[in-house]
């Protein structure tokens, strides 16, 4: 591979003569060969859109014009430091100093790697240290990200679901307790009761956006601010806010806001939160939808594809079992940011920062789609079967509703009797009560049973 000579701070070495990174970066790629993970293009654009500075309008001007650049995706391919990196960052970061300097210098006729005119550090990170641009990164990223493809998604899944209660709110069917039977339900009770879960899904997904919206730029090294201009954090918080339509601001706090990920991990948390609540809607509808003939099978899913190499006509609720692994995922993905957060925070600075943040990112993005497929491919073609509507009379739970006439233990003899002789409540209830017809069927009503009263 033909290569050309960089130098950094450390003396001179080789990077491929074409990458528009340099001799940071190069040194980041051969001391972390641990992995093929890398930090997504949603990080790197929230990094770069932090590079403002004091800078000669010339070399400003390069500057922004090469960031933009980056933020459009055209240099990707020159973003090659693993996640398991520095704990800071900076690797990362030097990453997306150099590449922004070698395309200014490009821009401005210049050779690549000569450092000149524009420098990687004394130029493009002027005003900034990686332990306060790193941090600030992770909350916009995930902030967008979050406003922009969690909230939609769930708001999708929402109203799917509550398109499915509607539809299906004539259909009485058994509810459910222990995997026991209980008392009548109608489908679209159980259907809003998904959407509920959604509804408050979206609400937390909200409350994780707020916690990100304070960012640590400003604060440099230790949170002092050394080496950057008083206004700067404050300036450039509001210029990020005005391109993403995210109220980011300048932390109040410096000290903490780069030494600890508390935001991220409260964020985080949230999303475990939300994956738990998709893990169970996928999995009841599963449930219910299990059989054709020798289960529950009181809806019919998507058949959406074959589902066994062996067995002909076998279709498995496949987009359900996707859900459930992602929550999986989801919930790993927790366990390492909240140990990152607790474990990486060092005094001044938390060295776990790439790990959480690629967590953090991954989380969100894999619960964005999986959301919007539970959708698309199974809630919106969810039919009712006749199964459910047709094993209520013969429930015993029915008994319930005899309670309060003929008392709990009269009614629950009814109940035993019924399983034991195969007989209906309504069957043993005319023999072992004095309730005239028109009562049983007034008070054995499943209708009557799926509301309050």
């Amino acid at each position: 591979m033909e290569t050309r000579t960089e130098r950094d701070s450390m003396g001179e070495f080789d990077v491929p003569a074409d990458a528009y990174y340099g001799a940071n970066t190069m040194r980041a790629v051969v001391n972390f060969p641990i992995s093929d993970l890398r930090l997504p293009r949603g990080f790197i654009r929230a990094l770069t859109n932090a590079d403002l500075g004091l800078l000669e309008p010339r070399i400003a001007e390069a500057v922004v014009r090469a960031a933009q650049d980056v933020v459009d995706g055209s240099l990707d391919d020159a973003f090659v430091v693993d996640v398991f990196q520095t704990g800071s960052g900076t690797s990362t970061n030097m990453n997306a100093n150099e590449v922004i300097s070698n395309r200014a210098i490009e821009l401005l006729g210049g050779e690549k790697g000569s450092r000149t005119p524009v420098h990687p550090n004394d130029h493009v990170n002027l005003g900034q240290s990686s332990n306060d641009v790193f941090p600030s990164a992770i909350h916009v990223a995930a902030g967008v990200e979050i406003r922009d493809r969690l909230i939609p998604a769930l708001e999708r899944l929402e109203a799917s679901l509550r398109r499915q209660s509607e539809k299906q709110w004539e259909v009485i069917k058994t509810g459910r307790t222990h995997l026991q039977d209980a008392t009548p339900i109608r489908l679209g009770q159980e259907f809003l009761g998904w959407a509920g879960q959604v509804e408050r899904g979206r609400r937390r997904a909200a409350t994780a956006l707020d916690e990100l919206t304070e960012i640590a730029l400003g604060g440099t090294a230790v949170g002092t601010g050394v080496n950057t201009h008083p206004d700067f954090a404050r300036r450039v918080s509001e210029r990020v806010a005005e391109a993403t339509g995210v109220p980011f601001r300048e932390t109040g706090n410096h000290f903490q806001a780069q030494s600890r990920l508390d935001g991220v991990v409260t964020a985080s948390a949230l999303l475990r939160t939300i994956a738990v609540s998709l893990h169970t809607i996928a999995g009841d509808l599963r449930l219910l939808g299990c059989g054709p003939r020798a289960g529950i099978a009181e809806i019919a899913l998507p058949a959406v594809q074959p589902g066994s190499s062996i067995m002909p006509g076998k279709v498995n609720p496949v987009i359900c079992e996707s859900v459930t692994m992602v929550a999986a995922q989801v919930i790993g993905n927790d366990a390492t940011v909240a140990f990152a957060g607790a474990a990486g925070s060092l005094l001044e600075l938390n060295v776990m920062m790439p790990v959480a943040a690629y967590n953090l990112l991954q989380s969100i993005a894999i619960l964005s789609t999986s959301a919007v497929n539970l959708a698309e491919q199974a809630v919106d073609g969810v039919e009712a079967t006749a199964n459910g509507p047709r094993l209520v009379e013969e429930g015993l739970m029915t008994c319930t509703a005899l309670t309060p006439r003929i008392g709990y233990d009269a009614a629950a003899a009814i109940a035993k009797e019924a399983f034991r002789s195969g007989r209906t409540v309504r069957q043993v209830a005319r023999e072992q009560t004095e309730l005239t017809e028109e009562e049983l069927t007034a008070l054995l009503d499943p209708v009557r049973m799926t509301e309050p009263g």
